[in-house]
């Protein structure tokens, strides 16, 4: 019998985690492992975490994957998103914020990654072109473009593991007068470097994460002012001066934009933070998830596999309250199951599956309830597999304590410390305020003299 392929499309956070599950299954001693080939569009691991300078095209005129921008912080604490097997106090040897800029969060991803272990795996610069799925052999031809030789590959794989993510191709609604509008007119994925909207007026259309952070660093870096249009309810935040929200743009005449309450306003720029399309180009429509953004996309079966073929596997198609150790859950679950170590069952039972779980998805209300109903679905895939413990359900509090924290600061919550539910470590408390922290590098945040929780000492 002939060794399983697998084709693993992407080496982003998703990608990585399912190569890392097989790296692990290597190291705890599994003979026969299958072939992993893993294609990557960019020049670099890392996906999203990838800062570019670059919109539109990249330098092989293949659509800019990443959606970073120069100054993120972490938006969310970096306690629940820590690998359970690789603690922000093993990589930095110290206690550091919850909330750490960009490049401290992509210099933590990279440091569990086995670069020796791991590269030996992936394609860089091959973008996948084409996947099918023959029923009579039971495998899929893949097709990349690899811009390394200039030439297109084809292979053929037993399973194919789709980790390309879903925020990078632009949701770009039109807005009646937007194309006589005189300034920029960008969508967020383009977005990536607030001091650009210095001392201009700045129009943010979308009520969600990206509106509420993008607004944030345009105001930390000097716009005149920023206003966030919603379409059905404010983001409801007690914004400082110079930020506020007004409902829906209804349409522009000239640089001065029309509000569905009757209001108007003169912009400079204006930023579209209206979310991002699944889009999967290169699969052919028995192949390709159809979903929105959701806690819980119908046709995967535990979130994972799917359904019309469930040797297709889409890893972190979720929407996110928890992001890495998710990713991981998936990977570890997906690696069990292509090792055989578990077994699906039957559509009409995998349906059934399904069934139960967007029936508690279609009932959730409220944000808290959302944060609980994504913790029980990680623990009911890590109950499953052999990924270390991590606490999700305190992970989950955590949450909603950043969500109180937003609630009483917006400006602020980034200030606040919480405790590693992997090591029992608290977080250290920056010097000063997020607002103040210009200069946020690597080098500079970690020479940061970062304030120490004394009375929470480490626990065993």
């Amino acid at each position: 019998m002939s060794k399983q392929k697998i084709a693993i499309l992407g080496a982003g956070p998703s990608g990585l985690a399912q190569l890392r599950a097989f790296e692990a299954a290597r190291r705890a001693g599994v003979q026969d492992l299958p072939e992993i080939v893993c294609y990557e569009k960019q020049s670099d691991i890392g996906g999203m975490w990838n800062y570019t300078w670059r919109t539109g095209l990249d330098k092989n005129g293949e659509p800019v994957h990443g959606s970073m921008y120069r100054y993120l912080w972490s938006n969310g604490p970096k306690e629940c998103l820590e690998f359970a097997d690789y603690s922000f106090d093993e990589h930095f040897g110290r206690a550091i914020p919850s909330y750490p800029p960009r490049a401290v969060l992509k210099d933590y991803i990279m440091g569990r990654i086995d670069k020796q272990a791991i590269f030996k795996y992936i394609r860089f610069e091959c973008p996948v072109r084409w996947v099918t799925y023959d029923e009579g052999t039971e495998k899929f031809t893949v097709t990349v473009m690899n811009h390394q030789t200039g030439e297109q590959e084809t292979n053929e794989f037993d399973h194919v593991v789709v980790a390309t993510g879903h925020f990078s191709t632009p949701n770009m609604p039109y807005f009646e007068g937007v194309e006589q509008f005189p300034g920029r007119v960008l969508h967020a994925h383009d977005f990536r470097d607030a001091l650009e909207f210095k001392d201009q007026n700045v129009l943010l259309i979308g009520a969600s994460y990206s509106a509420e952070d993008i607004g944030s660093q345009c105001h930390k870096y000097g716009a005149k002012s920023v206003t966030i249009s919603y379409r059905s309810n404010p983001i409801g935040f007690d914004w400082p001066q110079g930020m506020e929200e007004r409902p829906l743009l209804a349409h522009f005449e000239g640089n001065t934009g029309y509000f569905a309450d009757g209001s108007s306003k003169q912009f400079d720029a204006i930023i579209m933070c209206t979310g991002y399309l699944f889009h999967f180009p290169f699969l052919p429509d028995e192949l390709r998830l159809q979903t929105h953004n959701c806690l819980y996309p119908d046709n995967l079966y535990k979130g994972v596999f799917f359904q019309n073929n469930p040797k297709l596997i889409y890893l972190g198609m979720q929407d996110q309250y928890f992001t890495f150790n998710m990713f991981d859950a998936q990977a570890w679950y997906a690696r069990d199951v292509m090792l055989g170590k578990i077994a699906l069952p039957e559509a009409d039972e995998r349906r059934q599956h399904m069934q139960q779980w967007l029936s508690r998805h279609e009932a959730l209300a409220g944000c808290h309830a959302a944060i609980d109903f994504q913790a029980s679905y990680i623990r009911d895939l890590n109950n499953e597999t052999d990924y270390p413990e991590f606490a999700v359900e305190k992970q989950a509090d955590l949450l909603k304590e950043w969500l109180q924290h937003k609630q009483e600061n917006i400006m602020g919550f980034r200030e606040n410390a919480y405790r590693s539910t992997v090591t029992g470590t608290m977080a250290s408390k920056l010097p000063a305020r997020w607002l103040d922290i210009k200069d946020d590098s690597l080098e500079s945040f970690m020479s940061l003299d970062f304030v120490e929780n004394k009375s929470f000492d480490k626990v065993d």
